[in-house]
């Protein structure tokens, strides 16, 4: 009897031994599952900031400023009704007319060919005084007139630089400061006031010198 109880107490200590074993066993195989787990997070977040960190941006898509002429601007020649002179105007711009003067524009830009007789050419002195005044009538905010002789291809011009607001844009009301430059051609009793105006900030540098480098008399 004593030897039937001593089988069975080793009997369960064998089966608990087996449990401890068991569940050992169990303990360890689920320990390399949750490394596995923390090295796969882990590898995740490495892999997303390479690839974050490995990506260039996209380039931003490049605009002109307000009020500057694209580079690639083409220009045709304008010749008025009663001839006299040609000058190049950017191409596809809308066009006015009234009397003598005939205005192109396109967006905050515009290219106004004023014509008249006149007894003399125009000097620095006379446009510094005349044209300056009768401008500061007319133009709101006109500031900063600079006066000049110039050359260009045509020859001689007196050159009037100054600032002033445009008229409120009919749909926004928004208005913009511009810039101005007035050049004044003569020839034998006609006069020729080329006026190109623009956003201030605007660098229009090369469009304005193609335009007044291509007044010609004819």
């Amino acid at each position: 009897m004593a030897r039937v109880r001593t089988v069975r107490s080793l009997g369960v200590v064998g089966l608990v031994l087996a449990a401890a074993v068991t569940a050992g066993c169990s303990g360890s195989s689920s320990g390399p599952p949750a490394a596995s787990h923390a090295s796969s997070g882990s590898g995740s977040t490495s892999t997303s900031t390479s690839t974050a960190g490995g990506s260039a941006a996209p380039a931003p898509t490049e605009s002109n400023p307000p009020g500057d002429i694209p580079d690639n601007q083409a220009y045709v020649a304008f010749r008025p009704a009663g001839g006299g002179f040609t000058v190049k105007v950017p191409e596809g711009w809308a066009r006015t007319g009234q009397g003598g003067t005939t205005v192109f524009t396109d967006k905050l830009n515009r290219v106004e060919i004023a014509t008249a007789s006149a007894s003399s050419a125009p000097t620095v002195a006379s446009v510094g005084s005349e044209v300056v005044s009768r401008l500061r009538g007319q133009v709101p905010k006109f500031d900063g007139p600079k006066v000049s002789q110039v050359n260009r291809h045509a020859g001689s011009a007196v050159l009037l630089k100054y600032q002033g607001d445009s008229a409120a844009d009919p749909v926004t009301g928004k208005v913009v400061r511009d810039a101005f430059e007035r050049y004044a051609f003569y020839r034998q009793g006609h006069e020729v006031d080329l006026t190109l105006s623009g956003p201030v900030n605007a660098d229009n540098v090369d469009p304005w010198r193609i335009v007044t480098d291509s007044f010609s008399w004819k």
